[in-house]
């Protein structure tokens, strides 16, 4: 038998199916189907959807600036203020 090396992850995954963690399921083809479903509306959940908004002159130099100072593209900064927003893990003071 060959000899493999297994990361952290791996190792785990190994040990619980050597100790009888993992069971076969009894309708493998609908779960199959089942889990593609899923797989394709989370890769839609991922794409990027291109929208318009608009920003006053002012604000739109500042968080260009800011992008500069950060050593990326405005718009990427933006979009990562909207996903920590969304996600909670950024808070907005009004």
């Amino acid at each position: 038998m060959k000899d493999y090396i297994l990361d952290n992850e791996e190792k785990e995954l190994l040990e619980e199916i050597e100790n009888g963690e993992w069971r076969s399921v009894d309708n493998l083809e609908e779960e199959k189907a089942s889990l593609a479903e899923s797989a394709k509306y989370s890769k839609f959940l991922k794409e990027k959807k291109q929208v318009s908004i608009r920003f006053s002159v002012e604000d739109l130099i500042a968080i260009k600036s800011r992008a500069k100072q950060l050593g990326m593209g405005y718009q990427n900064l933006i979009q990562l203020l909207v996903h920590k927003y969304v996600n909670d893990e950024t808070s907005l003071k009004l």
